[in-house]
């Protein structure tokens, strides 16, 4: 069931003023039924995007002979086009591949800060955060320097096919940016808002709002001046993005607008490869994103504190079950708060922090029939230290190699920003790091110090992109999600639901969800998903729940069936499709 009712925009609007916090929530009235719906089946191969038209893309590349990851690449340049929400050349995120002979590679392209940013930049003279122009979340001030394209180039030159051009990869994207596309009903009433943050910028009111005469459903949307920049990336190569006519471009109007982006910091951008986290839940070998993703750590702890209670027994939506999860992700977002921030500025406790031992230690304290408040909550003690608007798409070829891909603008439309002349939307990433530490940023996260602004530094993150194997160590199924911190529960969820709870991979992503993320103390719930009597139980355990229940986060999953046939699942939150052959 997709919500058809209202767009992405007036759903986030309306979960902003119920939560004032969760910037990337999804909310919609109607029901979801998990129970009947069965994931998409592919006997060769499947592509699962937030958009159907970049689905469907991904599929073509595997048809010419491409690989996951050429696919991959040619879905997010698509989703640049198709869904400027949240798919992006001017964003940044992680991609997580897992290979058909059994190796993990992370490739964090996240984006960085510039080199005139610090620590107190978005802070006022009196010590407040500034708000509107200038601040973290709007206008060229909030834009970190992209990576999209700088780490789709790692990608395609170390585990592309070889079979496929660069050229071939960016073509669909810069035909789509030509000729344009039919915009659907909720992306009409996104793009059609006058308090939009596209409003704001006179560029992305003329490409987006038509000056302000809004388009309606079934319009056309093309974007003439991206064509010519993926045209120019297509013909030099990525590097033309961080080095070329579209980065003179890029610092000229951040320039121009007192914006923090030079021409230096793109020439000297470059997205990493990191070692992915490896855990296990009952068994299950789960492959995940290191920092600066928060996630992939969160998820192991949580999973750790679980895997001392009888999950299955407890029922998928009991309150026993919902007081240990809620509890064991207060912990985990407290750790998050305090050790995490990006590795190559701080030493990062990464491996106790997802120690069993750890987790046994640290959900010891966890009581099966009351609420621990946060305020008593602080950052586990380790042993020692070692030297919202996003989209998800997820991708498995016919030999079998996995692509989880999450990429942002951080909220949604980024900053509002469109770069003259080339159609480019700007990511508003330094909100994703602690303007002021101790204090709760867009999506009320508390963070500290170790994510406060610093020249050429990358923001924690919650996007969480993770491979789940089975007990033999065949590759099972792959997921990620959209929606800021919510991402996390969504992906904890998802793998709880399949492993503990056997549901299919589209009801493990469908069902409802709850989200606890330490500060503000409260659970927030999805309508259906909780009864009034479980509500009330929790709530005689101390647990304090937000005001009304709103959907969150959405995901995208693919599972290798036992049979081979491949699984796609797309969330019922989401707009998307999952796109097999």
């Amino acid at each position: 069931m997709k919500f058809q009712n209202t767009g992405f925009s007036r759903r986030l609007a309306t979960c902003f003023a119920a939560l004032s916090l969760f910037v990337s929530v999804l909310a919609a009235s109607v029901p979801i039924n998990a129970s009947w719906r069965e994931p998409v089946r592919g006997k060769n191969a499947m592509v699962v995007a937030d958009q159907e038209i970049a689905s469907k893309v991904g599929v073509e590349i595997l048809k010419k002979g491409g690989n996951a990851v050429d696919a991959a690449i040619a879905v997010g340049l698509a989703l640049a086009v198709v869904f400027p929400e949240a798919g992006n050349i001017g964003g940044g995120g992680f991609m997580m591949i897992r290979t058909k002979d059994g190796a993990a590679h992370a490739i964090d392209y996240r984006e960085m800060a510039p080199g005139a940013a610090s620590r107190d930049i978005y802070v006022d003279k009196n010590g407040k955060l500034i708000t509107g122009e200038g601040s973290s979340l709007i206008g060229y001030r909030a834009s970190g320097v992209p990576g999209t394209l700088a780490g789709f180039e790692i990608a395609f030159k170390k585990y592309g096919s070889g079979k496929l051009t660069w050229r071939e990869l960016v073509e669909p994207a810069r035909l789509l940016a030509v000729k344009g596309f039919r915009l659907e009903s909720w992306q009409a009433g996104d793009l059609g808002s006058p308090r939009s943050v596209l409003a704001k910028n006179d560029e992305s009111k003329r490409i987006f709002q038509n000056n302000g005469k809004y388009l309606a459903e079934g319009d056309l949307l093309a974007q003439p001046e991206l064509a010519q920049t993926l045209g120019r990336v297509q013909r030099l190569g990525a590097r033309e993005f961080y080095s070329g006519l579209t980065a003179k471009m890029i610092a000229a109007d951040m320039k121009a607008h007192n914006g923090l982006i030079t021409l230096d910091d793109l020439k000297n951008y470059q997205a990493k490869e990191r070692t992915p986290l490896i855990g296990n839940y009952r068994g299950h070998q789960i492959i995940t994103m290191p920092p600066p993703s928060s996630g992939g750590v969160v998820i192991l702890q949580i999973l750790n504190m679980l895997e001392a209670y009888d999950v299955r027994a407890m029922e998928y939506n009991s309150a026993a079950k919902y007081q240990v999860m809620t509890e064991a992700m207060r912990r985990g977002f407290a750790d998050r708060a305090v050790y995490m921030g990006d590795p190559d500025f701080f030493a990062f406790p990464v491996a106790p922090l997802i120690d069993k031992k750890y987790a046994e230690k640290r959900g010891a304290t966890i009581d099966l029939v009351k609420a621990t408040p946060s305020s008593t909550i602080g950052p586990g003690e380790v042993p020692g230290y070692e030297s919202m608007q996003t989209t998800n798409y997820t991708v498995v070829d016919s030999a079998g190699n996995i692509v989880v891909n999450t990429y942002t603008l951080n909220n949604g439309f980024g900053s509002g920003v469109t770069i003259k002349g080339t159609g480019i939307l700007m990511n508003n990433e330094m909100d994703d790091f602690a303007a002021q530490p101790g204090k709760p940023n867009g999506f009320g996260l508390i963070q500290g110090e170790r994510n406060s602004v610093q020249p050429r530094k990358r923001p924690l993150s919650s996007m969480t992109p993770t491979i789940v194997l089975r007990k033999d160590g065949t590759p099972w199924f792959g997921l990620g999600a959209q929606g800021g911190p919510t991402i996390i529960s969504a992906i904890l969820q998802g793998i709880v639901n399949v492993i503990d709870h056997q549901m299919n991979i589209q009801q493990a992503i469908d069902a409802p969800r709850i989200h606890h993320q330490w500060y503000p103390d409260q659970i927030l719930y999805e309508p259906f998903g909780i009864s009034p009597d479980t509500k009330k139980l929790l709530e005689s355990y101390g647990q304090k729940f937000v005001g009304r229940p709103q959907y969150f986060a959405g995901a995208t999953a693919i599972m290798i069936g036992e049979d081979g046939v491949r699984l796609g699942a797309e969330d019922s939150r989401s707009p998307g499709a999952a796109v097999g052959y």
